[in-house]
């Protein structure tokens, strides 16, 4: 079966990326930015320097950063009335995952109409969105690389997954020195965020030896890495090498998607408004667990990338390893141990696996699984 490998035509790493991108941005001709962005990042200061950056060049900038930590179907329609009523021609995402599929959310809506719950799905739009640079963060999401947009919506209390090939950034920017000042707790989310990425990514079903390379690739940089990066923010070239991991992570789900990690992980976001790495991480090995069923030798590959030595191991051992490891680099970074700890309360748990597996249609797990399986997981992880 053909294989098709989403990634935007320019993508911007390392130090002193940002300087490149603006030259980049500038060659592109744009007169007009509307910045998506969240509150802290302006009020770090780093968002008014970018808008310097961009005044230097000549290009004008309207300021949104009304994004919520879970955007919401009217975080993008406010964003969406500052662009018409300024005459933005074209958009730039600068955060971590929220401000990037905000920006999507807006930049599809603005080319194509309607409102962006009519995009739910996959490909549903017609038309490529409004020209959006993505300036990231954070070392977790591969937003500003994907195809992927994740949006709530706030009537019914639900992540909306809209998959879409007009959702890819133009240009993506990864730059370390915009993530020196990030606080622990929310790299070891978004690490952890990535580290799903790559896993779900590698026992998926539509994985190639492209994704796998590039899930592999990412396990063993976060292994290396996170626990480095949380400990010391300042480590630059921890930061550098977490940032290469998440993009590599996004390289391997971008084309081979996702399974019910994610598929969980947003319900609870959606009812409880819970951060969406630390879901991840939580879920991660009950759902792995699930997985090792049919997945065992996939596995024991990720508990090698996670430094296990697994030359005397059958696949159930190595997968028992891997999801040992997991636990174990959770824990290490202080990710809560339990859903009940996040306030997750087990009465809605029929309704969370419910919208789970609605979710996870489109999806690649690689064991499919009824609602009281569903529900069984997340039991586990209570």
């Amino acid at each position: 079966m053909a294989a098709k490998f989403f990634i935007p035509s320019v993508n911007t790493l390392g130090q002193g990326a940002l300087d490149d991108a603006i030259n980049d941005i500038n060659a592109l001709g744009f007169k007009h930015a509307l910045i998506v962005t969240d509150k802290p990042l302006v009020e770090i200061g780093l968002a008014g320097e970018l808008i310097e950056k961009l005044g230097a060049g000549g290009i004008q900038s309207t300021l949104f950063d009304g994004v919520q930590p879970n955007p919401t179907v009217g975080n993008v329609e406010a964003g969406l009335k500052l662009l018409t009523d300024n005459g933005c021609d074209f958009v730039i995402s600068f955060g971590g995952g929220s401000p990037h599929d905000c920006a999507k959310g807006i930049a599809l809506v603005a080319t194509n109409g309607g409102s962006i719950k009519d995009y739910e799905g996959v490909d549903k739009s017609a038309k490529p969105q409004l020209p959006l640079v993505a300036i990231n963060t954070t070392a977790g999401t591969a937003s500003e690389m994907t195809r992927f947009c994740i949006i709530t919506d706030e009537a019914r209390h639900i992540k909306m997954a809209i998959v879409d090939k007009h959702t890819t950034p133009l240009l993506s920017v990864n730059d370390p020195e915009l993530m020196l000042k990030k606080p622990a707790g929310l790299t070891a989310a978004t690490g952890m965020d990535a580290l799903t990425h790559a896993i779900e990514a590698y026992v998926s079903i539509a994985a190639n030896p492209i994704t796998d390379a590039c899930a592999i690739k990412a396990i063993e940089l976060i292994h290396q890495n996170l626990q480095l990066a949380v400990r010391d923010g300042s480590n630059i070239q921890a930061r550098e090498q977490m940032a290469y991991a998440q993009f590599l992570a996004g390289m391997a789900f971008n084309n081979a998607s996702l399974g019910y990690v994610h598929a969980m992980a947003h319900q609870l976001g959606g009812m409880y408004d819970l951060p969406h790495g630390v879901c991840n991480a939580l879920l991660l090995p009950y759902v792995q667990q699930y997985n090792a069923q049919v997945a065992a030798a996939r596995l024991k590959d990720v508990a090698k990338a996670m430094g296990v030595d697994v030359t005397d191991m059958n696949d159930e051992q190595g997968a028992q390893a891997a999801i040992a490891a997991i636990k174990a680099l959770a824990a290490s970074i202080n990710i809560p141990a339990s859903l009940t700890e996040l306030g997750v309360q087990e009465a809605d748990i029929p309704t969370l696996a419910e919208n789970a597996l609605k979710d996870a249609c489109g999806l690649t797990n690689p064991k499919q699984a009824t609602h009281e399986e569903i529900c069984q997981i997340f039991r586990n992880a209570l």
